[in-house]
């Protein structure tokens, strides 16, 4: 049992081989039955195990490729006969659930359009009710943790026990090298709650082009997820969808057993223990002296909110704290610490500020 979900470990699914990481590979969409043979043969010929393709492609606008639907199923079955592969697809709806069923396709992955829809996981939730098929869940469009763990829930109370995620961004309007913000803040909290969740990380969705895969795929053997879901094809250039994102097996086969450094879960040396022990003692006593500090803080808000109260002044006053904002990142900037970071924190701080002060206006705080 793992927090509220009740979950097979994925040890038990007969799917994946140690080491790390877990690997889901295939193209983003089955364009021909050669196309997708040629990429499986590719992908089999160094270990990978686990076939995807997209039967069903959502898009954005109509009039493009949309996948090529139920027959490209039958092509997923020639690569689990020929190869002895497992094969996945991404479902939206209970249609696809009993096309996939049907199939015998051995696992199902939703995507990030369909968690943000409660109606449509709940369809699917009573679609896979009763069956055995491994479930995984993309974060929604939006960084809505909870909208992400009510996801998994619908699935878990219809009876998947095989559950996992693949986090593969969200989306943002900030200009970023990437084709989906990361957010690995979320990510680590998702991780947090449920650490016997199988987590994957989508590089190719993130990142939106090859050229990001090994730094994104990194960053989450780093963080010590373990999974990839990747994006390959026999001819990228030639891809209907995705094609900037693709990397052919020969490719991809580089990044995995040359480029990407895995690294392990712990260690039972003895120096490492010892000093690693010693330096989270440490951190324990610096955060022990931030909730502290946060505490003081939060006390004398709440002070300056009774003052503005008793003079009847405003809550907000933006430019002191424009004012205040650009001297702390100024400070950091000289300490070597992110500004981005910074900037997330003291914006943080301040709206419970505002918050506190708010209740004290308004004569709800107790």
């Amino acid at each position: 049992m793992t927090g509220n979900l009740d979950l097979i470990p994925v040890s038990e699914w007969g799917f994946f081989t140690l080491p790390r990481p877990m690997v889901i590979a295939g193209p983003c969409s089955a364009e021909s039955e050669e196309q997708l043979m040629e990429t499986a043969r590719g992908l089999a010929a160094f270990g990978i195990h686990v076939l995807r393709a997209g039967i069903w492609k959502p898009r954005t606008h109509p009039g493009g490729f949309e996948g090529i639907g139920a027959p490209g199923l039958k092509w997923l079955q020639r690569a689990q006969r020929e190869l002895g592969m497992k094969v996945c697809t991404e479902v939206a709806g209970e249609r696809h659930v009993a096309e996939c069923i049907k199939y015998g396709v051995d696992m199902v992955w939703i995507g990030a359009r369909t968690t943000a829809n409660p109606f449509l996981m709940q369809e699917i939730a009573d679609a896979l009710s009763g069956s055995d098929i491994p479930v995984l869940v993309k974060n929604p469009v939006n960084p809505d943790l909870d909208l992400w763990i009510g996801a998994l829930e619908r699935l878990n109370r219809a009876g998947v026990r095989k559950l996992g995620v693949i986090h593969r961004g969200f989306t943002t309007m900030k200009n970023i090298p990437y084709r989906n913000e990361p957010g690995w803040r979320i990510a680590i909290e998702l991780r947090t709650r449920f650490p016997q969740l199988p987590f994957f990380a989508d590089p190719s969705h993130m990142g939106g082009s090859r050229k990001y895969l090994l730094e994104l795929s990194q960053r989450a053997m780093d963080l010590g997820l373990e999974g990839l879901m990747i994006e390959s094809h026999c001819n990228p250039d030639c891809a209907l969808s995705d094609a900037k994102q693709q990397l052919t097996p020969k490719e991809l086969e580089v990044l995995l057993g040359e480029q990407l450094q895995v690294r392990d879960a712990d260690s039972d040396a003895r120096d490492y223990r010892e000093n690693i022990d010693q330096l989270r003692a440490r951190i324990d006593i610096i955060d022990e002296s931030l909730l502290e500090t946060l505490k003081a803080r939060m006390s004398i808000s709440e002070k300056i909110g009774q003052y503005k109260k008793e003079h009847n002044i405003a809550i907000l006053q933006a430019g002191r704290w424009d004012s205040l904002l650009d001297n702390i990142l100024r400070k950091g900037r000289e300490e070597h610490i992110d500004e981005r970071f910074l900037r997330m924190l003291f914006n943080d701080i301040h709206e419970e500020s505002v918050r506190l002060q708010n209740e004290i206006l308004d004569g709800t705080k107790e």
